[in-house]
């Protein structure tokens, strides 16, 4: 109930939409009803009755709303025997045009729920995928190890468009076919109140049967939600992996692999599918055999002239019609229920993104920070991933505009320490200041406007080469942006692109070589100035030419800035102000370059493996 309530919360969003569904589908029924009992006096022309006197006393209303419908049907079947008496020709045309208007009246209608729930779906659907992608990006980095990114889109995708679904079928489910089956029961009520009974068996049935396949298509949907998950983690490993999957000569290894996870992902789907339309399969199989019954024990009365209720063979038939149409709203709270427990299982996928720790928590009134004046200090910062330690009982202090180098071997903890000063993570234990403020208490946005990154890998996005080097600031000028190219040693090759800084560079900017894609990211850093300076092996992945041109570039981006540099190439951070030695998540050493050789310690060790000696 708890998510049926989340979905429906979701479709008021938009109340004005859902009440001109709701109001749409509710005149569909009425003139639906009236389409059919309309063929009442048709029968009864093609039957010729005999002429009941009383039916051509003109009636008169007296007032009140419910004796409106017993005016308007005595006033209806008034003019209808009078138009019989005198042409019936003149009557079967009246009755055809009535047929007919209240046919379309029922079509426009339904095209009109239709119009109006077309737009509240699809705002639906967008919302939750705005508040999805959102929620996406504000979750911490450590989220991204535990969850497939292949995971996350399915759910953006798959599980949201299951709810775009279910929008629809809530509003059918509570405001169209319970208020149908009260009409159409009211109705055959009025026509024959025994037949009624009789139709009642139906319900029962028809109730323990949507219960019982419920229950079994919401675990069966949940599964292949999440097998949905893996297949696009698949996808995106194999689109993303295609030179070194074709270098191996993997295409068959890789693709067999694709094929085993989408076949276990049909197989699920093909179960759901087969589950969800069973219901309505067996209720309509219900309905003709209950009709049947209806059939028999009808036609029984009728040829029992002292039956009690009089029945007549105008209004069996059309006794019959009605019932037939019961159907359709009964079989609609099957089909929907279906389609809304499979909803269930996405909502609830939907919901450990919306619902996610962020862990990242930020003060109700941060604290603002403005120009570095001492430095930053790490003070006995200890992390942890999980229950492994990953930094131990750090203590380290970064005076403002000196250069400090983080090495030692994979896995040590350099790449993690840089990320706990922008809060990428928190720290299990410890605390880090900016001059003297403990950055948990300030504005993460404030916080993470002073740091700069270049990282090791050129995370640039499809669009322009004047938008990648303004991202984040969509208001520098022209004049700003080619000045941080200039200075990053990228201008020059820019203005060769195509159109120049509005040259697309394609999806991750393959469009570019690695060296040009490294110089855009540290114009980007350039323009916006930052107060510290991160740089993750920022020139390792480069050649030696293009490594020249970035390191040229890298010197004038730390020139007077506090800056982190983490690097394996030991050559390039010989002139840092100092290096400290990490191993296994602690500090071993620490000093200038020729301090540390001298020492013949881990850092000599590992300078050694790369050929510098002095």
């Amino acid at each position: 109930m708890k998510d049926f309530l989340e979905i429906y919360r979701y479709t008021f969003t938009y109340k004005t939409k859902a009440i001109l569904v709701i109001v749409s589908n509710l005149l569909f029924v009425v003139f639906n009803l009236l389409s059919l009992i309309l063929f009442i006096p048709f029968l009864q022309l093609i039957f010729k009755p005999e002429v009941n006197a009383t039916a051509l006393i003109e009636p008169k209303w007296n007032g009140g709303f419910i004796e409106f419908f017993a005016y308007s049907k005595d006033y209806y079947n008034f003019l209808m025997q009078k138009m019989v008496n005198e042409d019936p020709k003149q009557a079967l045309l009246f009755v055809c045009i009535s047929v007919f208007t209240a046919f379309f009246l029922k079509n426009l209608f339904r095209y009109a729920a239709i119009w109006y729930q077309s737009e509240l779906r699809m705002a639906v659907v967008r919302d939750i995928r705005d508040k999805l992608f959102v929620k996406a990006l504000n979750l911490p980095l450590s989220f991204y190890s535990d969850e497939r990114k292949g995971d996350i889109m399915s759910r953006m995708n798959s599980d949201v468009g299951e709810i775009e679904i279910a929008v629809v079928s809530i509003l059918e489910l509570i405001y169209r076919e319970p208020i149908a089956i009260l009409f159409y029961v009211g109705t055959l009520i009025y026509f024959s109140p025994t037949l009624t009974l009789i139709s009642f068996v139906l319900l029962p049935i028809s109730a323990l049967v949507i219960s019982r396949i419920g229950k079994s298509l919401k675990r069966t949907a949940k599964k292949s939600q999440e097998q949905m998950g893996h297949v696009y983690s698949s996808m995106d490993e194999g689109l993303s992996g295609i030179r070194i999957i074709k270098a191996f000569n993997a295409i068959d290894q890789v693709a067999a692999r694709f094929k085993a996870i989408n076949l276990a992902h049909q197989k699920l789907v093909t179960k759901a599918f087969r589950k969800r339309d069973l219901s309505p399969v067996l209720n309509e199989t219900l309905g003709v055999a209950v009709m049947m019954c209806l059939v028999w024990f009808g036609g029984s009365m009728i040829l029992n002239v002292q039956n009690d209720e009089k029945l007549t063979g105008q209004v069996f038939i059309t006794f019959i019609i009605v019932f037939s149409q019961l159907l359709r709203p009964i079989q609609g709270i099957s089909t929907n229920i279906a389609f809304l427990n499979k909803a269930k299982a996405s909502q609830d996928r939907i919901n450990e993104i919306l619902h996610a720790d962020e862990k990242i928590h930020e003060q109700e009134n941060p604290i603002s920070l403005s120009e570095l004046n001492q430095g930053i200090r790490y003070e006995n910062v200890s992390f942890k991933y999980k229950d492994v330690f990953v930094l131990k009982n750090i203590d380290l202090f970064i005076p403002k505009g000196k250069t400090i180098a983080l090495v030692g071997e994979s896995g040590s903890g350099k790449s993690t320490l840089g990320d706990l000063l922008p809060r990428f993570y928190d720290v299990t234990e410890g605390a880090i200041y900016f001059d003297e403020i403990n950055i948990k208490d300030c504005s993460i946005k404030d916080l993470r406007g002073h740091v700069g990154i270049v990282s090791q890998e050129s995370i640039l996005f499809n669009t322009s080469v004047k938008e990648n080097i303004a991202f984040g600031m969509p208001n520098a000028t022209q004049e700003a942006i080619e000045n941080a190219a200039k200075i990053s040693n990228a201008h020059d090759f820019i203005l060769e692109l195509e159109q120049g800084y509005e040259t697309n560079i394609g999806e991750r900017g393959n469009k570019l070589s690695g060296g040009q894609k490294q110089r855009l990211s540290i114009a980007r850093a350039i323009l916006k100035n930052p107060t510290l300076l991160i740089l993750d092996e920022a020139t390792s992945a480069l050649d030696t030419e293009s490594e020249k041109l970035v390191q040229d570039a890298l010197d004038h981006l730390m020139k007077d800035r506090t800056s982190i540099i983490i690097a394996h190439r030991l050559s390039t951070i010989r002139n840092a102000d100092e290096i400290v030695v990490l191993s296994k998540g602690e500090i071993k050493e620490r000093g200038t370059h020729s301090a540390l050789m001298e020492l013949k310690g881990l850092y000599y060790n590992l300078s050694s493996l790369q050929g510098i000696n002095s």
